[in-house]
């Protein structure tokens, strides 16, 4: 692809900033199609949990507002969906927009799945250890947490602690490469990036964003968000498996199974998603290429300084 044609843009930042009204504003102004970086997004079924827009259409294309946004609802929640997976698909769909002459705007917080892409990072291919694994397996979440922020302290800062597959999976390929999987590719150097971009990160101070995240937390779970995992679980997720789909599908679980409280698993849940949120915003901070907008007003001069070079 010439790179003086593949121009896309990044939106990102913490979790509840307002990313994905961000997104469709900025498509909707200056014709662009949506790549979700969700890790959860990607899963059918998972619509409230993940944040998922409504999709005003039946079927795929998945249309909200007038604007087409993909891979949303491309893998079965039963399986896990790769890294490497989601870049294969991701750099397809990013050439079939550019293709169409309208620009990519990938949109979302799952840092790994953004940098993969962008910086088109050459991922270890390492199959399915079973011996290894089930060795790991044996282990609590804490034990393999511990074991990762040795071997690989950069990927640990990032990955969910409590997600016993993520931690299993990242020491299994490390423990195989003998190398770690931070060190797979840059996050700070477009020179390294196949596209032309524009990154956008949305700053919110910590009061504000904690406001917000307890105000989403509150309506998800009025608009239907405990049925969400109870229908999941009907359909053959089980336990384990929501266990290992993020912070809202683990503690609506535990509630569901009577492990805590309805209060408790609210109260917990702010916590752990105020605690991701920390841990998302240290990766990014990394990257000194973001330019950190307070209001759509900003964002949009931005993007249109962009395309006009």
């Amino acid at each position: 692809m010439d790179k003086s044609n593949s121009k896309i843009i990044v939106i990102l930042g913490p979790t509840a900033c307002g990313k994905s009204v961000l997104a469709v504003n900025l498509a909707k102004k200056f014709n662009g199609e949506i790549i979700s970086a969700d890790s959860r997004q990607i899963y059918k079924g998972l619509d409230i949990g993940s944040g998922k827009v409504p999709n005003t259409e039946v079927g795929l294309p998945y249309i909200y507002k007038g604007v087409i946004h993909h891979l949303f609802d491309v893998a079965s929640p039963k399986r896990t969906f790769t890294v490497a997976q989601y870049q294969k698909l991701a750099k397809k769909t990013i050439k079939g927009i550019i293709k169409k002459g309208k620009i990519p705007i990938i949109c979302g917080g799952t840092a790994f799945y953004i940098y993969s892409l962008i910086y088109n990072w050459q991922l270890p291919k390492v199959p399915p250890q079973k011996k290894l694994r089930k060795k790991l397996e044996k282990k609590s979440s804490q034990e393999l947490f511990e074991q990762l922020k040795k071997l690989d302290p950069k990927r640990a800062k990032n990955i969910d602690r409590y997600n016993k597959r993520r931690l299993v999976r990242a020491l299994e390929i490390v423990l195989v490469t003998k190398t770690t999987i931070s060190s797979v590719g840059t996050i700070n150097s477009t020179k390294n990036s196949p596209y032309r971009m524009l990154k956008i990160g949305i700053k919110k101070d910590k009061k504000e964003l904690q406001r917000l995240i307890n105000k989403r937390l509150l309506k998800r779970l009025k608009i239907g968000m405990i049925n969400e995992v109870k229908n999941l679980h009907k359909k053959g997720v089980n336990w384990k498996r929501l266990d290992e789909l993020g912070l809202e599908y683990r503690y609506i679980s535990y509630y569901l199974r009577g492990l805590l409280t309805k209060e408790q698993m609210i109260k917990t849940l702010n916590q752990k998603i105020w605690q991701f949120s920390k841990r998302q915003m240290t990766w990014f901070k990394k990257d000194e290429e973001i330019n950190w907008v307070k209001s759509y007003k900003e964002a949009e001069k931005l993007t249109r300084q962009f395309l006009s070079k």
